[in-house]
């Protein structure tokens, strides 16, 4: 089986002819569009239809080019020609970025824009892309304005985003003297062994005293430009902005929040019984958070992985377990951690070659298998959009994780509900709440963090030591009493790519909102059987066309509503008390 993923479906190279004609397609659609733009027609029908028909054609061009440069780049960040071939793009597409606004604000001055809509099935097609367009119009600045934003952010926002990600990926540190990158350290969290654990934390901890200051300037930097649009635009703030590109109320975050603070001394009572089986009192020690328990202590080759996920999914939902399959037997998957590739995982749907690519650092752990399992969710996501139109493509960032997550639960509960040995459903349900606690005290704690520092940029720069302090205080809020106060992780915000977007900002809410989402998502699933099936895969299909309330009410969810996001709690509450009952702390 594969180690790495195979990109040759989009390019086999960036000076191959295949690449370089797509590439002067692509510079003639721009200066096309651009002239399109230019001399916007009166008549409404047709300039609406031969826009769109020209976003679609750059965006088919676009896509695979940026997919190829952008996946080659993550495997290994000192990749020149990849990054060089990025900035020209880059710098390519931003050239239409006076066009789009021009376009945009046409869109916005079409008063008769439903009668259009209702008249071709081609702006049919588009028509919530075209209203949401039309309603954000006022966010829109000058075509000129727009153009050099958008040109400077190659120099501005983007760049210190690629810094934070060449730092952190190229960093060495120094375990038991021996140099290893960062992203094989970290997974030493997962170590049976309590030593290992904690020489693995500090080696970390040690590492980022070579990086701090530079990514210090660039999340400063990153924020600062952020905070400095939303001004411009009269966005009101980077948060409002986040939740309107979400295709979200503020009320159903602000629901969301409301209930996870009522549950957080729900998790923080698990963390410290974590503590007391790991032999102390009190809060759980930062490098114990994913200590393995119970029996699931086993380390699983890339071959268990696959196995295990079909067995566990094709039940569930046989077209999701086939293209799991796909992605192991079609070199989908770029697997093991190295000295130059990104931490962490991630999933790009790439819907010209309608397949996906995933980034994992496999390091062996069962909660390794549950990442796969998460990504791959992202994937059957892009199945389901797939044959949208081009235009269509793109979800927002808190449905983005309720595939993802929903496969989680699926794993864990069907592993937990098949394990009859005590230690054995005891280090399962640990992994779960493992993951649930990270979605829940430690994404508020990223989500307050992050808060914190977009106020400090109104005001001035933060320098490493005071976001170290920053991150400590917001962990402390997420937690509790749930961990030792003296042994938090102050640098969580050098390491995390979360952070570091100048058109992304805050995305660490949507993953507490998959989880909850998905929660009960899998409760009706519970309910109804494989009658479920048919309403979730109608449901990510519509994620793309329709806000984030919209699509949760057809699965009657109202999302404003504070008791549905208690009920989702209100499972995790029971896995927790189930772990009490099992290690005996109750």
């Amino acid at each position: 089986m594969n180690k790495e993923w195979d990109l040759s479906p989009l390019y086999t190279g960036i000076d191959t002819e295949k690449f370089q004609n797509d590439l002067q397609s692509a510079v003639r659609t721009v200066a096309e569009y651009n002239a399109f733009a230019a001399a916007l027609p009166e008549d409404r029908a047709a300039g609406l239809r031969r826009g769109l028909e020209l976003q679609e054609k750059l965006y088919a061009l676009a896509g695979p080019m940026f997919e190829y440069c952008s996946l080659r780049s993550a495997v290994n960040t000192s990749d020149g020609e990849a990054l060089d071939a990025m900035s020209r793009l880059q710098k390519l597409f931003s050239d239409s970025s006076a066009a789009d606004a021009a376009f945009k604000a046409y869109v916005g001055k079409t008063e008769n824009l439903e009668e259009l809509i209702a008249a071709d099935p081609f702006l049919g097609d588009y028509a919530y892309l075209l209203r949401t367009t039309k309603d954000d119009a006022r966010y829109v600045l000058d075509e000129k304005v727009e153009e050099a934003l958008a040109k400077m952010n190659l120099s501005g926002g983007s760049a210190w985003e690629n810094l934070q990600a060449y730092l952190s990926s190229t960093v060495e540190a120094e375990y038991r003297g021996e140099k290893m990158n960062l992203s094989a350290v970290r997974n030493l969290a997962y170590d049976p062994d309590p030593a290992v654990r904690k020489d693995a934390y500090d080696a970390e901890i040690a590492c980022y005293d070579k990086i701090k200051d530079a990514v210090a300037f660039s999340l400063n930097s990153l924020k600062q430009q952020v905070t400095t649009e939303c001004e411009l635009r009269g966005a009101g703030s980077p948060l409002e902005m986040t939740l309107r590109r979400s295709r979200m109320q503020k009320s159903t975050l602000d629901a969301m929040i409301q209930a996870i603070e009522e549950y957080l001394p729900v998790f923080w009572k698990y963390l410290r019984a974590k503590a007391k089986l790991l032999g102390y009192e009190g809060g759980l020690k930062w490098w114990d958070l994913f200590a393995p328990m119970g029996k699931n202590t086993a380390t699983y080759t890339v071959e268990d992985a696959k196995k295990y996920l079909d067995e566990h999914f094709r039940p569930f939902a046989p077209d999701m377990a086939d293209m799991m399959m796909h992605a192991f037997d079609d070199a989908w998957i770029d697997f093991y951690p190295h000295p130059g590739k990104v931490g962490g995982a991630f999933c790009a749907n790439i819907a010209s070659i309608k397949q996906s690519r995933v980034l994992t650092n496999f390091d062996g752990s069962f909660s390794d298998i549950v990442t796969l399992a998460h990504e791959l969710g992202h994937a059957y996501h892009g199945m389901m959009i797939e044959n949208h139109r081009p235009l269509n493509l793109d979800y927002s960032m808190p449905v983005a994780e309720t595939a993802s997550t929903f496969n989680e639960t699926v794993v864990m509960n069907a592993a937990l509900d098949e394990a009859a040995d005590k230690e054995v459903k005891l280090g399962l349900l640990e992994s779960q709440l493992q993951d649930t606690t990270q979605i829940m005290c430690d994404i508020m704690s990223r989500y307050w963090f992050e808060t914190a520092v977009f106020e400090k940029a109104k005001e001035g720069f933060a320098f490493a030591d005071e976001l170290c302090e920053m991150m400590k205080q917001a962990q402390k809020r997420g937690y509790g009493d749930g961990l030792d106060p003296d042994t938090l992780h102050p640098y969580m915000w050098v390491c995390k790519s979360h952070y570091y977007s100048s058109g992304l900002s805050f995305y660490n809410f949507p993953y507490a909102f998959g989880g909850l989402f998905a929660a009960g998502l899998y409760a009706q699933y519970r309910r109804e059987g494989q009658a479920f099936l048919p309403k979730y895969r109608a449901l990510l299909k519509a994620t793309t066309v329709a806000s984030v309330e919209d699509v949760a009410k057809m699965a009657d969810i109202d999302l404003g509503d504070v008791n549905f996001w208690r009920s989702s709690l209100e499972i995790f509450k029971a896995r927790v008390e189930m772990f009490l009952e099992l290690a005996e702390c109750n």
